[in-house]
């Protein structure tokens, strides 16, 4: 669950200025805030089930954002060779492998931001 919503933070982080400024507003309030429906519907003066068709409908819109340009997927693959390569980076004592690896990784982090 916690993992859900940290992914949906992320997707919020990087799509949110695509989004509707109500959807934004509702996201916001309902993720990073933690608003219940009924506290947003308050709010905005509407009903629950309209909040929570609004945030659903953020909700798609995000992920359907997510799988034409794919830049949460992109943020996480550079994070993860950022991580391996600190750890690398972390040994007292760097082999020639060490240092290959750490290349491919660079190589990989251009190759990932050109596309």
């Amino acid at each position: 669950m916690l993992e859900q919503l940290n992914k949906i933070n992320l997707l919020y982080d990087i799509y949110a200025p695509l989004l509707t400024e109500r959807q934004r507003d509702a996201m916001r309030l309902y993720y990073s805030e933690n608003y219940s429906l009924a506290e947003i519907a308050e709010e905005y003066n509407t009903s629950r089930q309209a909040v929570y068709d609004l945030i659903q409908r953020a909700l798609e819109a995000i992920y359907d954002l997510e799988n034409k340009l794919g830049l949460y997927e992109l943020f996480r693959y550079q994070q993860e060779l950022l991580v391996e390569a600190s750890g690398l980076l972390e040994n007292k004592e760097i082999t020639a492998q060490d240092l290959n690896r750490l290349k491919e990784i660079i190589a990989g982090l251009r190759t990932s931001n050109e596309q």
